[in-house]
């Protein structure tokens, strides 16, 4: 028989299914998972602060640039490289594509020749949130390649194509799959903080334009992709995009190349290894009473239930 595990989600995006999401299916597969409101083990994320409410042993995950705060966790999964025991990495990737078929260069894996053909458009470009502070150079590159030839434009910022993209994340990797080049950069530069941006751009089979995690090359192949870092500015990154679309020969080696060193999945992709994380964390103690007063110095079970049945 499978173990039963307590747990319970909170502060996640939108309406979370707690019975039909990565974690949950994840932990199935080992352990006998009982979502209910007396929970031994809090899974939250960074959108909300519900979490502050339960003092008992918590887990924190997040996709984005944000590191995790262990004066509130206990343990945490974050795209982040830390040395530290009570942390795992996890890209956003992994857990969104659990599976890398689609990245894996198998037998029925297009040629250079066949890919080239398919494209119709020149560069395509999704950015819906937009920081002119914090991310100029995602509106540089996009006004710089515009000067050259028409980006398609797809994402609620700088849209040009009639209204946003429908269809998800599927829809998207459609919608970039008639371009010979996709823009992927990240909001931010941190060592691991690589998104879904550059992998949905290869399972679309156009070349990414990419900026972000300087180690992105232990990931993903490098002669794959454009890394925009590599370069002395943006112009120099215009001037190798011009060359790659004039030149079909340069452009095709791309796709000669597998995208995944080895052209196997990744220590990131393996389940087993998340497993073993969640075993070790729930074979052990909770926090101390020293832990838990720093955490909450009011804390009902409660409060806790009316405050997570109003967030979901």
């Amino acid at each position: 028989m499978k173990r039963r595990i307590r747990i319970d989600f909170c502060d996640f995006w939108g309406k979370m299914d707690k019975h039909d999401n990565f974690f949950y299916n994840l932990l199935s597969e080992r352990f006998e998972v009982q979502i209910c409101e007396r929970p031994d083990f809090l899974l939250y994320t960074n959108n909300g602060q519900a979490h502050r409410l339960y003092n008992g042993r918590k887990i924190f995950y997040t996709h984005e640039p944000i590191l995790p705060n262990f004066n509130e966790c206990d343990y945490a999964f974050t795209s982040f490289y830390l040395d530290d025991p009570r942390h795992l990495r996890l890209p956003f990737y992994a857990v969104m594509y659990e599976s890398p078929g689609a990245l894996i260069r198998g037998e029925d894996f297009p040629s250079p020749q066949q890919i080239l053909a398919e494209k119709t458009k020149f560069c395509s470009y999704v950015v819906s949130n937009n920081s002119p502070r914090k991310n100029r150079n995602r509106i540089e590159i996009l006004q710089k390649l515009s000067k050259y030839k028409r980006v398609e434009s797809g994402g609620r910022f700088m849209n040009n194509i009639g209204g946003p993209l429908g269809g998800g994340f599927a829809g998207k990797i459609d919608f970039m799959r008639d371009c010979k080049f996709h823009i992927a950069f990240e909001n931010a530069r941190f060592p691991g903080y690589t998104t879904e941006k550059l992998p949905q751009a290869m399972m679309a089979r156009t070349l990414p334009i990419y900026w972000g995690s300087p180690r992105v090359q232990e990931e993903f192949n490098p002669r794959t992709f454009v890394d925009a870092a590599e370069f002395p500015d943006l112009d120099a990154v215009v001037e190798r995009i011009i060359e790659l679309d004039r030149d079909d020969s340069s452009y095709m080696q791309y796709f000669s190349q597998p995208y995944l060193p080895d052209n196997k999945p990744t220590e990131w992709f393996e389940r087993r290894r998340l497993l073993d994380r969640f075993e070790q964390i729930f074979d052990t103690s909770g926090p101390s009473v020293t832990e838990r007063r720093r955490r909450k110095r009011l804390f009902s079970f409660g409060r806790w239930i009316l405050v997570k049945r109003d967030d979901f």
